[in-house]
């Protein structure tokens, strides 16, 4: 017999052998039906699998994240399947589950294949689903791994398995498909009743630019009907709130092609919105004893050797500015970071001036490929809200709450206020991707952690999403459409210091290294500014909006009298224009709720004869009519953060 541990606490004995199928239908028939896979000693493994020792299991449904990524990952499976029943001889990539559902990136040969294909697909793969196809594992060598695609003349998996270890490579085989796949899986495909194909995009084999481009699929599924179709009307919401339509709505910012894929081109309405958001941050930072400081775009590459980022990132970031003087090479500046240490060194430094705060809005440059580019949220060109903290190690826990209560504030004065503190930690299989010792590795993580449960944070724990130089505690903030992104994040980190022989000189007149600590409240401008855009729909805090009125004149004679308005709010730093177009008053009212512009005054006869206004907020809501000093007021209240 074996012992089970439930998440419960609670432990139960089954035969060796059991699998987590068993376990479920153990407990009800009920469960035992909605079961998709284990988490088995933290590990997601199919439900059928044999469990052979002691074990803490845990049952995984629709319910559950790693779950729901299952059936996505098996969807991917029965996508492949339907493809190869419509398509013969087509030739496969990788299918993973991602955030949002799954895609398989498909070599079609020569045959054309676009979005008006998805509705055949579709219903192939619901008609595949019906026949209850059990999804079948299966260890298999390397060499009979490699003789099974040799044989099918798929190029693609033999290139995969090339760099598998012999001993450690499974098929899984549902109807007649069977694929080079870790997994797990679904029990069988009849859990999958609802199927939407989404989207069809260019990817790179293995995102190498210089190899074949593959068609990229993606796809959403769901265990029901309803639940496609409350997903599609997300979709439709989503589409309204797309920060690159908005954008270009609310001339915020643009791209040029002439200037540079991925280098967005800030508009005089974004460039207001970002400066507030700067504005916003740069005074609390200055309250919280931060020093602005500015560093060059660009930099010796000694400066990156140094700090590691050249080894870790040069060959796929942008190369090296060459100069006219032999051997000597800049690079564009891809982290602020190593800067800051060579502001720290500029003079000798005592514990007592410690913790050094060095704030900056630092724009730096990384080299994404042009397939994964998107809007501002990825980009090539970005503005860090970047700080770098230089501390004691007894200071560091203190430092590192404050930054917490920083962050905090930032995303309470934006609405963000669903959100999980992810505490990104090394991968511990593989340490070589990491610079440092392991006896500082354990310092910094265990300041994240013990900080981030003494400010009492709801937080995950995700191994392998560490910096290179150090662990994070990572943002992951919901959206109003409930979609999560990564946005503030700190990092403590004991191994820039050592790299770049930072010293103090301590209490005991000898010499010590500083820890660092890494933040940025915003993570960038750009990001934050997309996400921000898709977070309130475009219809932004009063305080925030690069526009917070427009003045509508209903002729050409209450001209005057608008301008007058316009000038005294503006003269109380309230931001907003005046809409002198010959159009009809009913147009412009149209056209300032499509720019999502906050409010709407509107002045004609009446409201001259009586020194009022009839103010419009938007949305439809009619204020009614009020005197210039009660809408001046009613806006300073809410403009006032």
């Amino acid at each position: 017999m074996i012992n089970i541990t439930l998440p419960d606490g609670s432990v139960r004995q089954y035969e060796k052998g059991t699998t987590a199928m068993q376990i479920a239908q153990s407990i009800s028939d009920g469960l035992a039906r909605n079961v998709l896979a284990a988490e088995v000693n933290g590990e997601v493994w199919d439900s059928s699998r044999s469990i052979e020792e002691d074990s803490a299991v845990k049952l995984l449904t629709w319910n559950d994240e790693k779950g729901k990524s299952t059936f996505w990952h098996s969807s991917a499976h029965l996508l492949a399947e339907a493809l190869e029943a419509l398509y013969p001889g087509i030739k496969f990539g990788i299918g993973p589950a991602i955030e949002t559902g799954f895609y398989y990136d498909v070599d079609f040969g020569d045959r054309e294949f676009s979005s008006d294909d998805f509705k055949q697909i579709e219903d192939k793969m619901i008609e595949l689903a019906k026949q209850k196809e059990i999804f079948e594992r299966k260890a298999v060598s390397k060499a009979d791994a490699l003789a099974y695609f040799e044989e099918k003349g798929d190029e693609y998996k033999l290139d995969l398995i090339k760099d598998l270890e012999d001993g450690k490579i499974t098929f899984y085989s549902q109807g007649n498909f069977t694929d080079l796949c870790r997994g797990p899986h679904i029990p069988n495909t009849s859990f999958i009743k609802a199927v939407k194909l989404t989207n069809v995009a260019g990817a790179y084999w293995r995102g190498d630019e210089t190899r074949k481009q593959l068609t990229r699929i993606y796809g959403v599924t769901f265990p029901k009907a309803s639940e496609l179709t409350e997903y599609l009307k997300f979709i439709e919401e989503a589409k309204k709130r797309d920060h690159r339509k908005l954008g270009k709505e609310l001339e915020l910012f643009a791209f040029s092609e002439k200037v540079g894929m991925g280098l967005p081109l800030w508009l005089p309405k974004g460039t207001a919105l970002r400066q507030k958001l700067q504005d916003f941050l740069q005074k609390a930072q200055i309250k919280a004893g931060y020093e602005p400081v500015i560093t060059p775009h660009i930099g010796h590459k000694q400066l990156y050797i140094t700090s590691g980022h050249y080894e870790k990132y040069g060959a796929d970031s942008f190369q090296p500015i060459k100069t006219p003087v032999d051997g000597e090479e800049f690079l564009l500046k891809p982290m602020n970071c190593p800067h800051h240490c060579e502001i720290y060194k500029t003079k000798p430094r005592s514990y007592k001036e410690l913790p050094v705060r060095f704030a900056e809005f630092g724009t730096v440059y990384r080299y994404e490929q042009s397939g994964e580019l998107h809007g501002l949220t990825r980009v090539r060109g970005f503005t860090q809200d970047d700080a770098h903290l230089f501390c004691r190690p007894d200071q560091v826990k203190e430092e590192f709450k404050k930054v917490i209560d920083l962050v905090l504030y930032v995303f309470g004065a934006l609405g963000f206020d669903d959100f999980t503190a992810q505490v990104s930690l090394r991968d511990p299989e593989n340490k070589t991707k990491y610079i440092g010792s392991d006896e500082n590795w354990a310092l910094a993580e265990a300041a994240i952690i013990e900080s981030a449960a003494e400010k009492g944070l709801p937080t995950v724990v995700e191994y392998g999403e560490a910096a290179f130089y150090g662990p994070k505690l990572d943002f992951m903030v919901k959206d109003a459409l409930g979609r999560k992104w990564q946005l503030g994040t700190i990092q403590v980190d004991y191994n820039l210091p050592e790299r770049f022989e930072l010293e103090y000189t301590g209490s005991d007149n000898m010499k010590h290294r500083p820890v660092m600590i890494h933040r940025a409240p915003f993570g960038s401008l750009e990001r934050f500014v997309a996400v921000l855009i898709e977070h309130c729909g475009g219809q932004f805090p009063l305080w925030l909006a690069p526009e917070q009125f427009i003045v509508l004149p209903v002729s050409e004679k209450y001209e005057e009298y608008a301008q007058k308005l316009l000038e005294s709010l503006n003269n109380s730093d309230i931001r907003g224009l005046i809409d002198l177009r010959d159009e009809k008053v009913g147009r412009k009212i149209r056209d300032a709720e499509v720019k999502k512009m906050p409010y709407m005054v509107i002045v004609g006869e009446k409201e001259m004869e009586s020194g009022t206004i009839s103010v419009r907020k938007h949305g439809g809501v009619d204020l009614g009519s009020i005197t210039p000093e009660e809408f001046k007021d009613l806006l300073i209240k809410e403009i006032t953060v």
